[in-house]
C-alpha cells in the first residue's frame, strides 16, 4: 500500500476516533487497512481503558438546556467528565449536544433507556477524549398552550435553567432563569416545600427555642409560633417568591411577578457537578 493512502488512512481514523497517530497506524496494520474494522478497533481497546478508569470520580462536565417553543418543550441534560479541560474541549461539547438533540426528540422514559440509546455516542466520546465521562441525568418539561418558557445557561454550561411561566412572557421567562442560576432556589413557594423539609427545620428552631434562656417564661403556644416562624425565616431563602429579584433587589421575585400578573408553574435548575464528591 503506498505511504500516501496509508497517510490518508490515518489521518481518517484520527478524525473518526480521536486516537493517537501510532494508535491508528497500529490499528490498521491489525487490521489490514481496513478502515471500519480498525475503528473496530481502536473502540474496543478504548472501552476496555474505559473499565479501568470506571471508579474515577466526574464531577467536571457541562449543564446544557434546549426550549423549543413550536412544540412547547424544554430539555436539561448534565454530561460529566473528569477535568474542566475535556468539558471545555469541542469534542466534548459535540458529545453533550447530540445528548440534549435526542433527549429533546425522542423523550426516553429513564436515564437507562436514555443511556443505552445513546451508548455509541458515549463510546465515540470515551475514545477521542481519553477520560472517564457519563450521561448522569435528563429533564423534560412540557408547557401547556398559553403558557411561557424561558431558559438560561451561565458560564457556557456550568449552569443551566429552564422556567414555565403561566402566561408567555419571553423577557420575563429568560430574566427569572438569570436569577434561578445565581441565587439557587430549591421550590417556588413555602407551599412546595416537602413535609419532611418542614418537619426537620421546625425541629431544629423548636430546639433553637427551646434553649433560649430569653424565651424561658414565654407560654409554650408563644414558643411555638416563635418556632414556626423561625422555620419558615429559614426556608424561605430556598423559595423562589421569597428571594430578593437579581435584578432589581427593592422587589421580591413575587412582588415581580404579581406586577406582571404572572406566575411561575414550575423551574428546573442543573449546575454542574451538584451532590458529586470530586
Amino acid at each position: 500500500m503506498a505511504d500516501q493512502n496509508t497517510i490518508a488512512l490515518i489521518k481518517a481514523l484520527r478524525e473518526r476516533t480521536g486516537a493517537g497517530m501510532m494508535d491508528c497506524k497500529h490499528a490498521l496494520e491489525e487490521n489490514n487497512y481496513d478502515l471500519e474494522k480498525s475503528v473496530d478497533y481502536l473502540r474496543e481497546k478504548g472501552i476496555a481503558k474505559q473499565a479501568k478508569r470506571a471508579n474515577r470520580t466526574a464531577a467536571e462536565g457541562l449543564a446544557l438546556v434546549k426550549v423549543c417553543d413550536k412544540c412547547h418543550k424544554a430539555a436539561l441534560i448534565e454530561a460529566n467528565c473528569e477535568t474542566d479541560f475535556v468539558s471545555a474541549s469541542d469534542k466534548f461539547h459535540d458529545y453533550a449536544e447530540g445528548l440534549l438533540e435526542y433527549v429533546m426528540k425522542n423523550e426516553p422514559a429513564s436515564i437507562e433507556d436514555a443511556r443505552q440509546a445513546t451508548l455509541q455516542l458515549h463510546d465515540n466520546a470515551a475514545l477521542a477524549l481519553g477520560e472517564k465521562i457519563e450521561f448522569r441525568r435528563y429533564v423534560i418539561l412540557h408547557a401547556e398552550e398559553g403558557q411561557g418558557l424561558g431558559s438560561y445557561i451561565h458560564q457556557h454550561g456550568k449552569i443551566s435553567v429552564a422556567v414555565i411561566l403561566a402566561k408567555e412572557d419571553a423577557d420575563l421567562a429568560h430574566k427569572l432563569a438569570m436569577h434561578i442560576a445565581a441565587n439557587a432556589p430549591e421550590f417556588v413557594s413555602l407551599n412546595d416545600v416537602p413535609a419532611a423539609t418542614r418537619d426537620r427545620e421546625l425541629a431544629l428552631a423548636q430546639r433553637e427555642v427551646a434553649d433560649d434562656e430569653k424565651l424561658a417564661n414565654k407560654p409554650q403556644a408563644v414558643k411555638d409560633q416563635i418556632a414556626v416562624r423561625k422555620a419558615e425565616k429559614a426556608l424561605s431563602q430556598y423559595c423562589l417568591l421569597d428571594q430578593k429579584y437579581l435584578i432589581d433587589p427593592s422587589k421580591t421575585i413575587e412582588q415581580v411577578l404579581k406586577e406582571a400578573n404572572n406566575s411561575v408553574v414550575r423551574f428546573v435548575r442543573y449546575q454542574v457537578g451538584e451532590g458529586l464528591a470530586a
